[in-house]
């Protein structure tokens, strides 16, 4: 495409205008295509990010098509495809040797024009198949954006690096540094759904054909304008916070459950998925990546299909329970408000013990006996025979020995002093005392605190409040702001966004019920 034609101006390109244009540009990239919408977004997001993209998946299931349509994506976009065999050599991707320049100037240079360092969309299938010497060079491209072309280093525009395969890099033959450098990883399986499966085999339209206006494709000065945009995104706390967590389970996944297939993630492409995180936050209109784009994470993570799995569990898991909460340090305002509740609680209410005398059944059926004489001194009566009794009026009551037989019936009645019995025998009264024990109790007493103490305690109370009022106003504004917009974003499974509203609403519950609990700390006190 020529530069003079009507491409929208980087200047004008607002950020509204920005992300209807990227979504009108993802929807006619996906035009025609079936069930491949996730992964052409997926490829394009990889691209503006400056970013490689492998695809694993059987042949016939369009990973070719998916390097050619995203090539249309770019003006003046130049592709470059080759499928790789054993005996793929250097001079079919890199370029052949220039023979005058070896003859004439003694330089060993590859004429490189047509080949992988001239295009701007390149598509390596059968990756693995890949020399060793072709694997050397193509890392310095990946990595750096340079090919070394005999002595010289030489900047490539390459804007889009695809590699395919119908298996994972096969074990023992040094394919890690390669496989690393190829940040996000895509299973593409054929399509599921019969009513796609038969569109798709009736369609008629041409697929290889350009869909894309000249209006929407993105030029190489939008591209670096867009570069040092994404370098200014921001990452807001809970993404962090979140990372981290999700970098720990993984570890964890590692330790119990790896079998022998560990998820490795190091340094290096922690940092770049954060800069593919910050590249989809630009592209879907914010200043700041959030929680939604951590679903990117599924695509960057795994070393083997059968890792999707649990990931997907340790990052939706993460999100859901604790993900704005971690920002907000809720853990932190829980445990501070308890050690106040708690400090309160033992300046306020002293404990003290009092001896308190209770009757001592025996085997819980006996009252015994043990005063004033020794006629019925250790005879028994029933608990329930006791409890029965009056004081104003005696009744037959059984008297049993220490063997349970019975020894006496006569008339009782429960005597005006405390666990006592008086019994008639003879036409006389004798009063007996039953068995008691001393029992300790203790009761909370409670006590005004000191002038200064309440002062000490109010300044606490106010620096709280204000956190969690604080955490309240950044609730809110998640509410007001990024929470609408989570079911539009361009990049990531929309059915998601349940799992990050459910954490916000979750965690703004939890800050209103610690804000009841320090209210009402602060009015026992203060009552």
């Amino acid at each position: 495409m020529n530069k003079t034609q009507d491409i929208i101006p980087v200047e004008l390109d607002s950020t509204t205008d920005r992300v209807a244009r990227i979504k009108s540009l993802s929807d006619k990239l996906c035009q025609g295509l079936y069930e491949r919408e996730e992964v052409i977004r997926l490829a394009l997001l990889t691209a503006i990010a400056g970013e490689s993209i492998f695809l694993l998946g059987p042949p016939g299931v369009g990973k070719s098509l998916i390097a050619r349509r995203l090539k249309y994506a770019f003006a003046d976009g130049q592709s470059f495809e080759y499928l790789m065999t054993r005996f793929s050599t250097p001079d079919e991707v890199f370029g052949p040797i220039s023979i005058r320049k070896l003859k004439e100037e003694d330089k060993y240079e590859r004429i490189t024009e047509k080949y992988m360092p001239d295009a701007s969309v390149v598509f390596l299938d059968e990756i693995w198949k890949a020399s060793s010497s072709i694997q050397n060079a193509l890392l310095t491209i990946i990595n750096e954006r340079i090919y070394r072309n005999g002595q010289q280093e030489v900047p490539v525009n390459i804007r889009a690096i695809l590699t395919a395969s119908n298996e994972l890099p096969p074990a023992g033959e040094n394919f890690g540094p390669l496989w690393d450098r190829l940040l996000v990883r895509y299973d593409v399986q054929g399509i599921q759904r019969h009513e796609n499966f038969v569109q798709m085999i009736t369609d008629t339209s041409e697929v290889y054909d350009d869909p894309i206006p000249a209006d929407l494709k993105i030029t190489d000065e939008e591209l670096k304008e867009w570069d040092e945009a994404i370098n200014t995104i921001k990452v807001r706390d809970e993404v962090i916070a979140s990372l981290q967590m999700i970098r720990n389970r993984i570890e964890k996944w590692n330790e119990r459950k790896a079998n022998g297939n560990p998820i490795l993630v190091f340094d290096r492409r922690w940092k770049k998925i954060l800069r593919l995180m910050r590249t989809s936050a630009f592209l879907n209109g914010r200043e700041e990546v959030d929680l939604m784009d951590m679903f990117l994470l599924l695509h960057c993570l795994w070393d083997h299909p059968a890792q999707i799995a649990p990931l997907k569990e340790i990052i939706a898991k993460t999100i859901r329970e604790h993900g704005y909460s971690i920002s907000l340090s809720l853990s932190n305002l829980h445990k501070e408000i308890e050690a106040f509740e708690k400090e309160v609680d033992e300046e306020l209410n002293v404990i003290i013990t009092e001896e308190e005398k209770v009757l001592s059944p025996i085997d819980d059926v006996w009252y015994e006996l043990i005063k004033p004489d020794d006629q019925f001194e250790g005879k028994r009566v029933k608990v329930n025979d006791f409890n029965r009794l009056q004081i104003d009026s005696a009744q037959v009551t059984n008297f049993y020995d220490e063997g349970g037989k019975l020894v006496n019936r006569l008339n009782a009645k429960k005597a005006k002093a405390a666990f006592s019995l008086i019994v008639t025998h003879n036409s006389r009264e004798f009063t007996y005392s039953l068995q008691t024990h001393i029992k300790e109790k203790k009761k909370k007493v409670q006590r005004q605190p000191h002038e200064l103490l309440i002062r000490h305690w109010n300044q606490r109370f106010n620096s709280l409040t204000e956190d969690l009022n604080n955490a309240l106003s950044r609730i809110q504004d998640q509410k007001n702001g990024p929470i609408q917009q989570l079911e539009q974003h361009l990049f990531t499974d929309r059915r998601l966004a349940p799992l990050v509203k459910a954490n916000l609403k979750e965690v703004e519950e939890q800050v209103k019920e610690l804000k009841l609990r320090l209210d009402k700390l602060h009015f026992s006190y203060e009552s």
